[in-house]
């Protein structure tokens, strides 16, 4: 199994849903690094299963264990290894689902592939493996701010049919975003009225034993240009393996992406020019801040699409192992929407793309 991310910011995670922990090892972390233990409980905190009532209310404390890597509160540049313990998992509560697969779960494909598979929430499937990834990517983004200046936000953008006006292209809204504003509400919506329109259909969902997807728009800035690794490893490759590696995700698109198929080549050309200082820009950004692959030193920008939640309790058909058609109602804890969770998930995932990045790039010299 894949179970290591990067070449040399290197994370390799462990664990499943109800096993007795979750964790990772990061390798490449570069020593010197002062770490803040606060910031990165905040991002397992916003990450974190009942937090409110629009995701699942299975309650970890996520209590992080520093196992390795880091001395008296600074990297030591050795692997830096880290554990979150298990406390609120129930094992049982899955047994009815040992012998079916259930409806657009990784159930009978984990089967087909190992000829085994844990039934107990999913097990490795379960987005419970995602909290090792907030981790790393809290460790990665206190990298990337004290080498770069580098920062990260990510925000939904929209549930079901249900879009913010703020638009998920111009790049001018998009840097007006805060990150006080995103965490304002539930939903990690930055438009205050489209997140009351989103969290009431989210609600009555739930309600209805259904479940609901959507997009999350991510933003990086402060890139320096020249990242990204072609042709194979062009940055925005690398990140729509990043994105499209997280449960539920269907979809990537960076800069302009689908929207930019319906422009014409002048207009959707980014012109370029140099600054007072003697930098290049470029005038417009429908690249996204890349350009063959490479950052451009503009604003990183795309959009990540997630799929409904799979587990919902109305009923639907399915099959059991030997062969027998059965009616499944769901029971348990899950996320009628997993957005409002993805939301430091996706920040995570990045900051471990442009980590491994940055330190290809210096590794070549630049």
């Amino acid at each position: 199994m894949s179970n290591t991310f990067g070449e040399l910011f290197r994370v390799t995670t462990f664990g499943e849903s109800h096993g007795p922990a979750v964790g990772g090892v990061i390798d490449g972390c570069p020593p010197g690094i002062t770490l803040d233990l606060a910031a990165i409980t905040t991002e397992l905190e916003r990450r974190r299963t009942a937090q409110s009532k629009l995701v699942s209310q299975r309650n970890e404390p996520d209590e992080l264990e520093i196992l390795s890597g880091v001395f008296e509160g600074v990297t030591t540049g050795t692997p830096l290894a880290f554990l979150i313990r298990n406390k609120d998992h129930n094992p049982g509560a899955y047994d009815h689902l040992k012998d079916l697969y259930r409806p657009s779960h990784a159930d009978y494909t984990y089967q087909a592939k190992y000829g085994v598979r844990d039934h107990r929430g999913g097990g490795r499937t379960s987005a419970r493996e995602t909290t090792s990834r907030v981790v790393a990517g809290a460790i990665a983004k206190q990298f990337l701010a004290s080498a770069a200046g580098v920062d990260i936000l990510s925000w939904v953008h929209s549930v079901s049919n249900i879009e913010a006006s703020i638009s998920a292209t111009n790049q001018t809204e998009l840097l007006a975003v805060t990150r006080d504003q995103v965490e304002a509400n539930d939903i990690r919506c930055p438009d205050p009225s489209t997140a009351e329109a989103m969290i009431a259909a989210i609600d009555k969902a739930r309600q209805n034993g259904d479940s609901l997807g959507g997009t999350i728009v991510a933003r990086a800035t402060g890139l320096p240009a020249g990242l990204g690794e072609p042709v194979f490893d062009r940055l925005e490759a690398t990140l729509a393996k990043a994105m499209l590696s997280l449960p539920a995700t269907k979809g990537f698109e960076i800069g302009s992406g689908f929207t930019g198929t319906q422009m014409s080549g002048s207009e959707h050309n980014d012109p370029y020019f140099t600054d007072k200082d003697g930098i290049v820009k470029t005038t417009t950004n429908y690249s996204g801040g890349t350009q063959g692959g490479i950052t451009n030193g503009e604003p990183l920008y795309f959009r990540v699409a997630f799929k409904p939640t799979a587990t919902i309790s109305k009923k639907q058909t399915t099959t059991t192992v030997d062969g027998e058609s059965v009616e499944l109602e769901a029971k348990g804890r899950h996320d009628p929407c997993v957005l409002p969770r993805a939301v430091p998930i996706v920040e995570a995932m990045t900051a471990l793309v442009l980590a491994d990045h940055y330190l290809l790039n210096k590794a070549l010299g630049a």
